[in-house]
C-alpha cells in the first residue's frame, strides 16, 4: 500500500518513517473560533433550473431621404443562457448552490439590423465528484474531473426578424419570431467525493475530536452517542502547498448498509474517498470487533473498499489501558496502526505524516495510470 516507507514500532506502539522525505504540515496561525461549527458539509440539494429565454425578433422598416422604399431591417433576438453545474476545486459542498435558478434572457432585436445581445450562462460551481440526477432519481451527469460541465437548463433561441424573411417573393414582409423559452427542470444534485481522507468508526470513538485537534474545523463534541448528525469538512495545509481534506463522518453502527442509524445516507461518501481512517476506541476491549464491524459494512456496501488505502487510528491512548491496547493492535492487525490522544494532541504529528504519505502516493499512481 505504502511504497519506500520503513515503519518501526515507536515506544507507543505507533510508526516512525525514515526513508521518505515528507512536507511537513503548516501551523495553523489563525485561532480558532468559540463554540461549535453553525455550518455543515451539505452534501445534497435539490433545486429548480430555468434556462434564461431568447429575445424577440424585431420588426423595421429602414427610412432614407432619399430611398423610402429601404426595405425591413429588423434584427434577430439574443439567445437565452443556459444554466451550467462546473465540478470546481474552489468549493468542498453544496452550500452555495441555490434551490432556484433561472439564467437570463435574450435581449430583443432592434432596428438598423441589429442583433440582440446574447444572455450569459449561470455557471454554478460545485465540487468535483458531483452527481446530478433528475426529478425520477436516474443519474444525468457525473461531474468527477476538475472543470468538466453539465448543462442543466438550455436556454431559448433568440427569435428572427423581419429581415430574415425576405425572399424573392416576399421584399416587404411584417413578420418576426418571438423568443423560444428556455428549460424548466429539476434536479437532485449530491456530493459524492467530499474528501481525501474519512474518518470512519462507531459513535462516541472520537473522530469529531480528532477533527478538532488537526485542523480548524470545529464539529460538536459531547459524550453520548450520535453527536455528529451531519459530516463534517477540515483542511490540513502542508509546506509544499497542498491541502488534504479530511471528513468526519457520523458513526456507523451494524446492519448500516441496511440502512440503519445514519445508514447509506453517508456510507455513499467512503466510496470515492481517497483513503479510509478507522477511529478505534482503544480503551475498550472490544476494539478488534468494532474493525471487523466497521469492514463489513463498507464490503456490504460496495466491494471495492479494499483497494483504497487504509490506516488504523488507536484513539484515546491518554488512558492506560488504551495505551497497552494500541500495542496489541499493531501485532495482531495487518493495517498500519497508529496510536494517537486526540484529547491531548499526542503523536498527532505522526498522524498528519502517514496522512500525507498516503496522499503523495494516491496522486503519483494515478500519475502513473
Amino acid at each position: 500500500m505504502f511504497k519506500n516507507v520503513i515503519r518501526t514500532l515507536n515506544s507507543l506502539g505507533g510508526v516512525r518513517l525514515f526513508s521518505q522525505k515528507v512536507a511537513r504540515p503548516l501551523r495553523q496561525k489563525k485561532p480558532k473560533a468559540d463554540g461549535n461549527s453553525i455550518q455543515s458539509f451539505v452534501d445534497v440539494r435539490q433545486l429548480r433550473v430555468v434556462g434564461g429565454a431568447g429575445g424577440d425578433g424585431c420588426i423595421s422598416f429602414l427610412r432614407l431621404w432619399s430611398n423610402e422604399y429601404a426595405g425591413p431591417d429588423g434584427g434577430d433576438g439574443g439567445h437565452g443562457g443556459h444554466v451550467i453545474f462546473q465540478a470546481s476545486t474552489n468549493v468542498h459542498d453544496l452550500n452555495n448552490v441555490p434551490t432556484s435558478v433561472k439564467a437570463n434572457n435574450g435581449e430583443n432585436g432592434s432596428n438598423n439590423d441589429c442583433h440582440g445581445k446574447n444572455a450569459n450562462h449561470y455557471v454554478i460551481e460545485v465540487p468535483v465528484g458531483t452527481i446530478i440526477k433528475d426529478a425520477s432519481g436516474k443519474v444525468k451527469g457525473d461531474l468527477h474531473t476538475q472543470g468538466l460541465m453539465f448543462i442543466a437548463a438550455k436556454g431559448g433561441a433568440g427569435g428572427k426578424g423581419n429581415h430574415f424573411y425576405i425572399s424573392d417573393t416576399e421584399q416587404a414582409p411584417k413578420i418576426c419570431e418571438y423568443g423560444a423559452k428556455g428549460e424548466e427542470l429539476e434536479y437532485i444534485i449530491e456530493v459524492r467525493s467530499m474528501a481525501h481522507i474519512g474518518l470512519i468508526g462507531f459513535p462516541n470513538a472520537g473522530k469529531s475530536t480528532l477533527l478538532r485537534a488537526i485542523s480548524r474545523a470545529r464539529p460538536k463534541v459531547a459524550p453520548y452517542p450520535f453527536t455528529t448528525l451531519k459530516p463534517h469538512l477540515g483542511i490540513i495545509q502542508y509546506e509544499d502547498y497542498e491541502q488534504i481534506a479530511v471528513a468526519d463522518l457520523p458513526g456507523l453502527i451494524p446492519d448500516s448498509h441496511k440502512n440503519k442509524g445514519l445508514g447509506i445516507q453517508f456510507l455513499k461518501h467512503t466510496e470515492r474517498c481517497m483513503a479510509l481512517v478507522y477511529v478505534i476506541d482503544a480503551s475498550l476491549d472490544e476494539f478488534y470487533d468494532h474493525l471487523e464491524i466497521l469492514q463489513y459494512e463498507l464490503d456490504k456496501f460496495y466491494e471495492n473498499f479494499k483497494n483504497k488505502s487504509q490506516l488504523v487510528v488507536a484513539n484515546k491512548i491518554d488512558i492506560p489501558k488504551a495505551r497497552q491496547n494500541a500495542a496489541e493492535m499493531q501485532k495482531i492487525l495487518q493495517l498500519p496502526v497508529v496510536p494517537v490522544s486526540a484529547k491531548t494532541g499526542e503523536n498527532i504529528a505522526a498522524l498528519l505524516r502517514e496522512m500525507k504519505i498516503i496522499y503523495d502516493n494516491n496522486n503519483t499512481e494515478e500519475e502513473e495510470e
